[in-house]
């Protein structure tokens, strides 16, 4: 088994909520956002990240890479605890982490040309220098599936795949270690998602990277993930290699998830569990178990205890307090 690139012990992220009246702002509660999450993310693998809107996926990936701070817990990266890490240290891990985000349009200067946007983070880390900064990333558009004389062509002048192969290739410029890929084909037609993951998957293997994937799509995070995450509210519910997940999943949440997947098959007779209502508010969130409240198998027992991460098969973990 291939060494830990990434270890998150405890993480929590609490956003403060104010009330005010007049002048005075007053503390009301917290968004408990990310919640007492344990993660290992090994060298070289892919993790696919799942769950509804307002889970907790997009926020734990900023908090994982520093770009908001921790209310506490561990980020052990490449053996070092970022959380704790000084100046020198924490720059060193901007350059080998980076994201590639949603919507290629706004996350990209339109007033840069490629070449600009593709050097900004060789230039901030100085990684090279001089013509070295425009070879690498002639190189890295060129990876990317785009071509050499469209370098200083601006983000407009490029439909909506192309702009996030150039997102793409500005995340590798710098020559990082680790990706996070935040719903990064969601916006993009089917049939250039499946171009832009085959590139992800072809740069993955061609610059040793490791990828933290968030998705929607469980069709997508199947055919790309080596294991997967499951979040619900804050914490992580169920963790498995991918192909137990699909075939034995031990969560109510999950195997709603997969239902929700359309099925073109007539002859199942397999009765389909439908999630109903929606995610409770993460200021306050249910006792016990947090998903009792839309489980259809909750017992009363579900509302009184929290449950304890259970493992089975030595790989596959789930926080429920009854076997599926």
């Amino acid at each position: 088994m291939s060494e830990a690139l990434f270890e998150i012990r405890g993480l929590k992220k609490y956003f403060p909520q104010h009330s005010r009246s007049g002048i005075i702002k007053k503390l009301t509660g917290h968004v408990r956002a990310v919640d007492d999450v344990d993660l290992t993310i090994r060298r070289g693998m892919v993790l696919g990240v799942v769950g509804e809107s307002g889970c907790g996926k997009s926020t734990l990936a900023r908090v994982m890479l520093d770009l908001i701070p921790a209310t506490s817990g561990e980020i052990i990266f490449d053996g070092h605890d970022i959380v704790t890490a000084d100046s020198k240290k924490k720059r060193e891990f901007r350059r080998r982490v980076n994201m590639v985000f949603q919507d290629p349009f706004n996350s990209l200067d339109p007033q840069m040309t490629v070449a600009q946007i593709v050097t900004e983070p060789i230039k901030a880390h100085k990684t090279l220098k001089g013509k070295e900064q425009l070879y690498r990333a002639v190189d890295m558009i060129e990876q990317c599936g785009l071509f050499a004389d469209q370098i200083y062509r601006y983000p407009h002048q490029f439909s909506g795949g192309q702009r996030q192969r150039i997102c793409i290739a500005r995340a590798l410029a710098a020559e990082p270690d680790f990706i996070v890929c935040d719903e990064a084909v969601s916006s993009l037609d089917v049939s250039i998602q499946a171009q832009v993951i085959n590139l992800l998957l072809d740069l993955k293997d061609k610059h040793k990277l490791t990828y933290m994937f968030i998705t929607h799509d469980l069709n997508v995070v199947r055919f790309i993930s080596d294991e997967i995450v499951v979040m619900y509210l804050g914490q992580v519910v169920e963790k498995a290699p991918k192909d137990k997940l699909f075939e034995n999943t031990r969560h109510p949440y999950t195997e709603a998830l997969l239902a929700s997947v359309p099925v073109f098959d007539d002859d199942s007779n397999k009765i389909r569990l439908v999630l109903e209502g929606d995610i409770p508010s993460p200021t306050n969130p249910p006792s016990g178990c947090r998903f009792h409240t839309r489980c259809p198998k909750a017992m009363p027992e579900c509302s009184e205890r929290v449950p304890e991460l259970k493992v089975t098969d030595g790989d596959h973990y789930y926080r429920c307090h009854f076997d599926s």
